[in-house]
């Protein structure tokens, strides 16, 4: 523990002390910004801490879960967890009470750290699981039921932080828990530390020299993609970190023109949501912007200077407030077309890929000369490789989870004795090491002739059109007869609101199964969908806005 750097709480005393005045963490609330600067951060963190150990007792090693909506105090419980020696359980507030019970049932924490909205389903939570004995509130402003605020407790900052090696467990993120037993992987001190100064030194090649970026952040803390790039790494660099209440896209564009926002962690799903803003915005310009914008945004293929491209899409800058230069998408397979839009008009969209299992990423693409197609070369603390005979990508180095809570049987199936993590996910690495991800082993269709079809594949080419809001593929099992077994492709579109206004019933359907064929012809005929229905309704999704495969399919099939 001599090394500072392999050491998170003098790693942590380090940046508070570095940063004291600078804005660490901000969100807008409905009384204006609440803002805490590195200094803030540190004493409010220290504060919690010396509640935790010297007024309940809590132990080192005893787990402190978080109910709570992303804010600048969920950063504060991190930290107190952290010096308190607790292991952080971040839950996500879309599950219901049965899904939580299920997890906290598992993990056993003894505090929970809870925001106003959520206290009713922490009170309830408490009840049914004995080990729960303490929930104190995140929010400044007044709680009920007599239950402590970080911002009321006593004002006592001295405590003994305690060390921990890196090998010991940071959080425990459960990756699913609504049937059966719930999965926590375990994500070590050293798997962070090996996250952060991977994601350092690679942002630094994107980032402009010893500018100070904002960051606004979008995605839910309790998910690791969000806690390790979006919260750890930003901070370790420096920078300033915003939230944002609504997820409306106006809203979002409100926050990043107020704060004069640089940067942004998004998913997919969103980034096309803003590329369809963005072309409201070119379709209600006046005549002359609209008739000449095809040609600027041809031209624009040939261009390599961003400051030109800014220019001749002001119109389109100015709606992001001047200050936006990129955004860093990760949590789901992105579109190739959305993010050439995005490259071609002036701003960057760098690709990650990872699982929460590697805590959470793996590959990033920000080469100058990047193939929007891969998902980038892996991490330099990263090794990987594919299975010759399945295709699978396997990954290995230090950020690999310690494993499974309470699943040695799980954790053995998805490391192998040699250190290799089954990702399940179908890749291929060219000769430059680039990593392309073609499909998902669980996810493959097997059809009757014995091929093979992976829906990402069949949704590449579908969602070209801009007649569809969304799209999910899926494979639909044959029963009985010379087929049974065997599977057919199915697909679920959802119209786009444009297509809405100008057809309805059965005239909406055929226009929609028509525009499925006409797509499906660049496609051999065996991966062209057999079974499509159109759905007017939005698909269900992760709290990370993946389309959840499964629950499309049951959908349909009830």
């Amino acid at each position: 523990m001599k090394d500072r750097k392999s050491n998170v709480l003098s790693l942590l005393e380090d940046k508070t002390n570095d940063y004291a005045r600078k804005t660490a963490l901000g969100m807008k609330t409905n009384f204006g910004w609440s803002e805490l600067t590195y200094d803030g951060l540190g004493l409010l963190s220290r504060r919690l801490a010396a509640y935790l150990m010297n007024d309940l007792g809590i132990q080192k090693g005893e787990k402190l879960a978080i109910l709570s909506e992303s804010k600048p105090e969920y950063g504060v419980c991190v930290f107190a967890s952290v010096i308190a020696g607790t292991i952080t359980v971040p839950l996500d507030i879309k599950l219901t009470i049965y899904e939580l019970t299920s997890i906290l049932s598992d993990c056993l924490p003894s505090v929970m750290m809870v925001s106003q909205s959520y206290i009713d389903k922490a009170l309830e939570l408490q009840k049914a699981i004995p080990s729960l004995k303490h929930i104190i509130v995140m929010d400044e402003q007044p709680v009920s039921g007599g239950l402590q605020s970080i911002y009321t407790l006593p004002c006592n900052y001295t405590c003994k932080w305690r060390h921990r090696s890196t090998k010991s467990r940071m959080f425990i993120i459960y990756t699913s828990g609504t049937t059966g037993a719930p999965k926590g992987v375990e994500t070590t001190f050293g798997n962070i530390l090996a996250q952060v100064n991977d994601l350092k030194g690679l942002l630094a090649q994107i980032f402009p020299k010893g500018k100070d970026m904002r960051v606004l952040s979008i995605l839910p803390m309790n998910h690791l993609f969000e806690m390790t790039v979006g919260f750890s790494t930003f901070l370790n660099m420096g920078h300033t970190v915003y939230y944002t209440k609504s997820l409306k896209p106006k809203d979002i564009l409100n926050t990043i023109r107020d704060k004069k926002i640089h940067f942004m962690v998004l998913v997919p799903a969103f980034l096309r949501l803003l590329k369809t803003v963005l072309e409201a915005e070119i379709r209600n310009a006046p005549k002359f912007y609209r008739e000449t914008f095809p040609i600027r945004y041809h031209l624009a293929k040939f261009i390599p200077y961003r400051w030109l491209k800014k220019l001749m899409f002001k119109r389109l800058h100015d709606c992001f407030g001047g200050s936006f230069r990129a955004c860093l998408s990760g949590g789901a397979p992105f579109d190739f077309e959305v993010a050439k839009f995005f490259r071609r008009i002036g701003i960057e969209v760098y690709e990650g890929y990872g699982l929460t299992e590697v805590s959470p990423v793996a590959t990033l693409n920000v080469e100058k000369n990047r193939d929007l197609r891969s998902v980038g070369k892996p991490l330099p603390s990263f090794e990987a490789k594919t299975d010759p005979s399945t295709g699978e990508l396997l990954l290995k180095g230090p950020s690999v989870m310690k494993g499974y809570h309470h699943q040695p049987e799980l954790t053995a199936e998805a490391i192998d004795s040699d250190g290799w993590f089954h990702t399940g996910d179908i890749a291929r690495i060219d000769s430059q090491g680039r990593v392309y991800i073609t499909g998902r082993i669980k996810n493959m269709i097997v059809l009757s002739g014995g091929k093979k079809v992976f829906p990402e594949e069949v949704e590449a080419v579908l969602e070209k059109s801009s007649m569809f809001a969304e799209l999910c593929v899926f494979g639909v099992s044959r029963e009985g007869g010379a087929k049974d077994g065997t599977e057919d492709i199915a697909v679920v579109v959802v119209p786009a609101d444009v297509v809405k206004e100008k057809y309805s019933g059965e005239e909406l359907e055929e226009v929609m199964r028509s525009e499925v064929k006409r797509l499906s012809k660049q496609l051999a005929p065996y991966k062209r969908p057999i079974n499509i229905t159109v759905l007017n309704q939005a698909l269900p999704r992760t709290a990370t806005r993946k389309v959840q495969r499964k629950k499309v399919k049951e959908l349909i099939q009830a």
